[in-house]
């Protein structure tokens, strides 16, 4: 027994020492550089005090997160508004999962009833009391609502099944009814409507950090789906096709390769107000032509349409391999069934591909939080045409390092980013946990 045991901690030994060259090299150039960053987040460094740092503590932090004007309402009650929206939302889902289930057997069930007839109360008096309502009864209103959700969630009034065969009609359902609730339903009463969304919008223009965590976010909902939907399409069509396939894999793949700054001035060019080829098809086609890279409300959709363009071609290739090893059983088994290709395709192609999905949705918002060599490139260095409509959050950190010298308070906001970032893919992992299907 010491024996083997002496012969595992050598084994384990021995592993370490193969090791230790690359750990060394990631302590010098990965690790050591992190925690420095996060230490001299604390200090105030800067040109002044380039040579005699000192400790600032959260100094840094205050400072990017200070307003330059008063917003309108505070950052708790919007989170309260936002978090009332969410309750509210799911509970209208499970309101109308719960009707087309009593439809479907044909049965009224007392008990479903009593819950919806308490939502619809619950709506109506958040309805009447909104104009006037304080902190105190928004808190009221959110445990009332929150309490009813548990409720519906404890008597397992809608079948899980239900759920699981429609979920993405049901997180669609929920999307629009949120929408509906943050800037339609509370702001019909005293056109002023609250919620974390309108937080972050009225801080934008108060705070340049706000301007530029909205603008990523932004861009990460408008690039990300968009991005990941053409992606597969792509993959689908060349998994569909026997001959020439490696020359198109070849066509689309090439744009991820090649230089960011070569694609980017192409694209400068595409994108010209007199002579670009974007614009003269929108005019052949009677349409009026677009201020791409001079009206700030076109910034961050003209960064989005180069980066989906750029990255549509490494996605699509991990969509393809990703299809390719799905076992052709499940289709030849579908086809016995009489399935058709719409069928095939929810319940078989997008189920196991979920795996695939859920990594490159990972990789593309982490990488769509970080962008910046677009903006860059296609501003000639500046972040937008005017009013910072392209700043983003690396931007933001590079202007503060490189050209403002504040390397302090630039290393604060990096850390503000990195905790962005790892919010959101903790969100994704405990998502996918419950959607992705692992199949062998």
């Amino acid at each position: 027994m010491a024996r083997i045991k002496a012969s595992r901690v050598k084994e384990s030994l021995l592993a370490y020492l193969f090791l230790l060259p690359s750990l060394v090299v990631l302590g010098i150039f990965t690790f050591w550089p992190i925690g420095f960053s996060f230490v001299l987040s604390f200090f105030k460094w800067d040109f002044r005090n380039m040579k005699n740092p000192y400790f600032y503590g959260f100094g840094n932090y205050k400072e990017i997160l200070k307003f330059d004007y008063p917003v309108k309402f505070p950052f708790y009650k919007g989170l309260i508004y936002s978090a009332l929206y969410i309750v509210l939302s799911i509970l209208l889902l499970m309101v109308i999962f719960s009707f087309v289930e009593m439809i479907n057997k044909r049965k009224l069930e007392w008990r479903k009833l009593l819950l919806i007839a308490s939502y619809i109360l619950v709506l109506v008096g958040y309805g009447f009391t909104r104009a006037q309502l304080s902190t105190g009864r928004l808190v009221i209103s959110l445990i009332v609502s929150a309490g009813l959700l548990a409720l519906f969630l404890r008597a397992r009034l809608v079948g899980s099944k239900t759920l699981a065969d429609h979920a993405w009609i049901g997180f669609a359902i929920w999307l629009v009814t949120y929408v509906l609730f943050e800037f339609k339903f509370t702001g019909a009463f005293n056109g002023q409507s609250y919620g974390i969304v309108d937080f972050l919008i009225d801080a934008a223009e108060k705070n340049l950090f706000f301007k530029a965590l909205v603008n990523t976010t932004y861009y990460v909902i408008l690039t990300v789906p968009i991005g990941l939907s053409l992606s597969l399409l792509i993959a689908l069509l060349l998994n569909s096709i026997e001959r020439f396939k490696a020359f198109f894999r070849t066509v689309f793949f090439i744009p991820f390769v090649t230089s960011v700054v070569a694609v980017s001035l192409i694209w400068k060019w595409i994108f010209n107000d007199d002579v670009g080829l974007l614009n003269y098809i929108l005019v052949s086609m009677g349409l009026e032509p677009v201020k791409w890279l001079k009206d700030a409300k076109w910034t961050i959709p003209t960064v989005s349409i180069v980066s989906i363009w750029r990255h549509v071609g490494y996605n699509a290739m991990i969509f393809l391999a990703g299809l390719q090893n799905i076992d052709t059983f499940y289709y030849e088994a579908a086809d016995v069934d009489g399935a058709n290709s719409m069928q095939k395709f929810l319940k078989i192609t997008w189920p196991l591909l979920s795996p695939t999905t859920f990594f490159l949705l990972i990789v593309s918002v982490i990488g769509a939080f970080k962008v910046f060599q677009e903006v860059f490139t296609l501003y000639d260095g500046l972040p937008g045409p005017y009013g910072n409509s392209g700043m983003t959050m690396v931007y933001y950190v590079f202007d503060l390092f490189y050209r403002q010298q504040r390397m302090g308070i630039a290393s604060a906001a990096a850390y503000l980013l990195f905790l962005v970032i790892l919010v959101f893919t903790f969100i994704q992992y405990r998502v996918g946990d419950k959607v992705v299907e692992y199949v062998s």
